[in-house]
């Protein structure tokens, strides 16, 4: 069934066109095609400093490829300097506005540190000039970023930008996009992301989105609506109205559905939702509850749990045929199924040895083995999109923990503890976990994100309370 009345669809050209933007040789114009530029590994940039660090530039360019330890936890941002893209009077402000976008998230990920425009000695004027490589060493400014913004004859925004390794005096990156204006924000993530990329190496994640259940009123009679924003924040809209109670909401990996659970007049149902077109479906009438859904890796399958008597066990649907594959059959509670990257196993919260544990089995069924040992209980295990880690919340002594371990449990490591964290989800580049807090009493549960290394945790900004975060794949 069809549910067309739904708040908060997307409209509007969100089209963005890509041109890359090659090095300055000397005596040459711009190189409509880079060529291959050297690649600052992370822990050059960032395990290194100052003096050392320029003293160490030759040698990287000769040695191999540096592996790279994200684990460590003590790692120093890296200075880097964003001025103001330059823009005509009619785009001046949109490119500060892209400029500050660019800047917060690069500083909210805890790997950089924007220097503050005041002590900037070279006044950009171009976009296209080679910069005065002296003058950003002098206020130890590793790699700059300059960009411009303006207005092409059939109206799209075009935003170009270029980073500098300020070190060794060379381009590292550049790119210029062309979109609607009002996508501006979404550029700035996508640029944001590139210099993640080729500043640490890895994946970013700012070009993503984040479903989460909004909550709002006294805590007796709170309402509870599906939310959607980017990942910092901004562009918050409305999924549903709030007479409804909705619960666990996660994303399709492949497309821009979410599935979830909600209570209406009956049983709870796990529902699909498009997110562009705002359309809803229940996924299948089951006699008795059914919660937890989670998407397979091709978006094809959901796998969920459904109540049978005083048990639940886990079942797959598949999205087309709706046909479903049961995959436990316990006298316990089987629940929080997630899948592997490969979709070849699932992790699952099960209390068949009595209290709530985590286990893993293969996808298809069959024995499972559980993976957690520590002290307390175990719940909602999610498992990294890079397949390295299964993040989780513990239960012990009173507290409530967010963690990370190995896949076959080893290197258990608690993120932070109190009261009360609960339900992590990763970055689609699986190195940032986001999670909510209820502190109790009259207040409301509050969104937090933290690097899996134990470090950077900060409070993520939403209008109201709210619960139950899911990040999304990468938009781009």
């Amino acid at each position: 069934m069809a549910d067309r009345s739904a708040p908060g669809g997307d409209s509007g050209d969100r089209t963005i066109v890509r041109t890359a933007l090659g090095p300055h040789r000397p005596g040459q114009g711009w190189n409509a095609s880079p060529s291959a530029l050297w690649r600052i590994s992370r822990r050059d940039l960032l395990s290194l400093g100052g003096a050392a660090l320029a003293g160490a530039v030759a040698g990287s360019r000769r040695a191999a490829a540096v592996t790279i330890d994200i684990t460590q936890a003590n790692v120093q941002p890296l200075p880097i300097a964003l001025p103001d893209f330059l823009g005509a009077s009619t785009d001046g402000e949109t490119a500060r506005a892209v400029t500050q976008v660019i800047a917060a998230n690069l500083k909210r990920c805890g790997l950089f540190a924007p220097i503050d425009p005041s002590a900037y000695i070279e006044k950009i004027a171009s976009a296209d000039a080679v910069p005065r490589y002296p003058d950003w060493r002098a206020i130890n400014a590793q790699a700059l970023v300059v960009g411009r913004v303006s207005r092409q004859n059939d109206g799209r925004l075009a935003v170009e930008f270029r980073l500098w390794d300020v070190v060794s005096g060379k381009q590292l990156d550049g790119q210029q996009y062309l979109t609607a204006p009002d996508n501006w924000r979404r550029i700035a993530h996508i640029i944001s992301d590139n210099i993640y990329e080729k500043l640490t190496g890895e994946k970013g994640y700012f070009d993503s989105r984040v479903v989460f259940i909004d909550e709002t009123g006294p805590k007796e009679r709170r309402v509870k609506r599906l939310a959607i924003m980017d990942q910092d924040g901004a562009n918050v809209r409305y999924l549903t109205r709030g007479d409804e109670l909705v619960l666990t909401p996660r994303f399709s990996p492949s497309t821009q559905e979410i599935t979830y659970m909600a209570y209406g007049q009956g049983d709870p149902r796990v529902y699909l939702f498009n997110i562009e077109t705002s359309q809803r479906e229940i996924v299948g009438n089951f006699p008795h509850m059914s919660f937890s859904p989670r998407f397979s890796p091709d978006g094809q399958r959901i796998i969920m749990s459904l109540q049978e008597g005083a048990n639940s066990n886990l079942f797959v649907m598949d999205l087309r045929s709706k046909a479903m594959t049961r995959l436990t059959n316990t006298p316990a509670i089987d629940t929080a199924p997630c899948y592997s990257p490969d979709g070849t196993q699932i992790c699952f919260e099960s209390d068949r040895g009595g209290h709530p544990q985590i286990y893993v089995m293969s996808a298809a069924g069959g024995p499972a083995q559980r993976i957690s040992f520590g002290e307390g209980t175990y719940s909602t295990p999610v498992w990294s999109p890079r397949g390295d880690y299964i993040a989780f919340t513990r239960q012990f002594a009173g507290k409530f923990a967010i963690g990370v371990m190995k896949t076959d449990g080893t290197g258990e490591r608690i993120l932070t503890e109190g009261f009360h964290n609960e339900g992590p989800t990763f970055a689609p580049n699986g190195r940032v976990l986001m999670f909510f807090r209820d502190p109790g009493g009259s207040a409301g549960p509050s969104l937090f994100t933290i690097d899996v290394t134990g470090r950077n945790e900060q409070r993520e900004p939403t209008p109201s309370f709210a619960s139950d975060p899911a990040w999304s794949p990468l938009l781009s």
